[in-house]
């Protein structure tokens, strides 16, 4: 669908990145998933074209970009595949941070590295036993003189293994009360003694995705590697969360919009009984209802961009488009899968690594059930 949101400048912006990824992305990339990484050569590649974090300030090496531009990047990605969504939590989950809390010395320091992909960002959140639940985060830091001593884990960590630049969620006040108030943002650099990569997790879908733990053994970070204000860390990463979920919806929709597409290219294709089954009207019926729901996501997604852009508090809102995008794409893997036949479970047909790839969606930025909760709560329930 055409969506007002989308001035001629941003498409400008999206006819060069398609151009970009058809000749340096799509063709590596089955070979990327069977790597299990992207290599940084393409993210090196992506920062010379102007494709990593456009809203960074010109000072520090950006294009001073609004969202929207991120809208096209996240969207032009997913159509390239999920496996190149840790791009996206570099571009606009975890450089926000910096560019948000961060002092100008750090943002000197760190964010024109993250704009050329010299540096690639992580944020450390969940641990083996605190996901959502981040209030009960076990990871801590202790001030000694002019540093943090810091210990703990963290797993399920996007671009755990590439990062060289991790903000970790750590406890600076482990007595506080209630537990929240004593979070604090830790920015952690590769080379820090006591920081080290555990394995390399194998997942079902993403391949490409680099997931890994990361584990702390009394690293000494610099007190100035604190970002914005001790114990304040929970309050910043509840403002960042909505742009987070913004993400991830904008990208299962398009998801959803990819794999709609292969299954009316395929239908129209696959023939029996004489004829292409794009002419049943069972086939028609459930590709419409299809091209319904994907179109009322987007729709509702691309309203709220616009609201986002524009600075208003959409916490509620967002929570609801997270939910709904992601459970849509996942009914949607699984139609589509069912169109194609037995083809569709054929690891030869994209069909199959998208309907490997959507599940985690509704799981990882919060599951859906804490979006419900959420919602809830705005409800006063």
């Amino acid at each position: 669908m055409k969506a007002d949101i989308f001035q001629e400048e941003h498409e400008m912006f999206r006819t060069s990145l398609r151009k970009f990824l058809r000749k340096e992305a799509i063709p590596y990339y089955n070979a990327w998933e069977q790597d299990g990484i992207i290599p940084r050569s393409f993210w090196r590649k992506m920062g010379e074209h102007g494709f990593l974090c456009p809203f960074v300030e010109e000072k520090y090496g950006g294009l001073n970009t609004d969202f929207i531009y991120s809208t096209v990047l996240i969207e032009e990605l997913e159509r390239v595949g999920a496996g190149l969504t840790g791009i996206g939590l570099h571009n606009d989950i975890v450089v926000p941070y910096l560019s948000s809390y961060g002092t100008d010395e750090q943002k000197q320091m760190w964010l024109p590295k993250c704009v050329t992909a010299e540096t690639i960002t992580a944020i450390a959140m969940t641990e083996p036993s605190a996901g959502s639940d981040l209030a009960n985060i076990k990871a801590t830091a202790y001030r000694e003189g002019d540093y943090y001593i810091v210990n703990g884990e963290k797993t399920f960590i996007t671009n755990g293994i590439h990062s060289d630049l991790v903000i970790v969620v750590c406890k600076t006040n482990p007595q506080a009360n209630p537990p929240h108030k004593g979070i604090s943002l830790l920015v952690l650099e590769r080379e820090m003694k006591g920081f080290t990569r555990g394995k390399k997790l194998q997942k079902i879908g993403m391949h490409s995705q680099d997931t890994a733990e990361l584990l702390f053994d009394n690293v000494k970070v610099p007190h100035t590697h604190l970002l914005g204000q001790e114990n304040m860390g929970f309050y910043y990463l509840m403002d960042k969360l909505q742009q987070e979920r913004f993400v991830v919806a904008i990208s299962a929709v398009t998801a959803a919009q990819s794999m709609l597409e292969l299954t009316m290219k395929y239908t129209r294709e696959r023939e029996v009984f004489g004829s292409s089954i794009s002419k049943l009207q069972t086939v028609q019926f459930r590709l419409a209802e299809m091209h319904t729901e994907i179109t009322i996501g987007q729709t509702f997604v691309y309203e709220l961009v616009k609201r986002h852009v524009k600075g208003e508090r959409i916490v509620s809102e967002v929570s609801m488009a997270k939910w709904w995008t992601t459970e849509m794409a996942k009914r949607i893997a699984t139609e589509c899968l069912q169109l194609h036949g037995g083809y569709g479970y054929m690891e030869e047909y994209e069909i199959a690594r998208r309907y490997r790839d959507i599940p985690v969606t509704s799981i990882y930025a919060g599951s859906n059930e804490i979006m419900k909760t959420i919602i809830a709560k705005q409800l006063s329930l």
